[in-house]
């Protein structure tokens, strides 16, 4: 991942409602959740919603497909994986035992 990617992933989820969605849907993974369905659980207007969405989508963080009359939205885990590996590539200058405590709490959530 270069610069300016992440600087857009980063830049859609400095926002607290789109943190909030993206969390929403890393936790309804691999489902994924109806666009409704991710307004109604964080009580935000659908259109307003559909603008959350939208940007999350274009960082590169969610994705859609439609089901029958439903978009059903999902966590790009790939978009995610780049995200973090772009901001830990540099660990702790080559020194793996400096990252051991970082690496420790990744592993149990995964």
């Amino acid at each position: 991942m270069e610069n300016q990617p992440a600087i857009s992933a980063l830049g859609a989820l400095a926002q607290s409602t789109r943190l909030d969605v993206f969390r929403l849907l890393v936790r309804h993974e691999p489902d994924g959740l109806a666009a409704g369905e991710v307004a109604r659980q964080l009580d935000v207007p659908q259109n307003t919603m559909s603008a959350h969405l939208a940007i999350l989508a274009r960082a590169g963080l969610v994705r859609s497909e439609r089901h029958s009359r439903s978009i059903i939205y999902r966590a790009d885990l790939d978009g995610l994986r780049a995200l973090t590996l772009f901001l830990v590539k540099d660990c702790c200058a080559g020194s793996p035992e400096l990252c051991a405590p970082l690496l420790a709490e990744l592993t149990p959530c995964c």
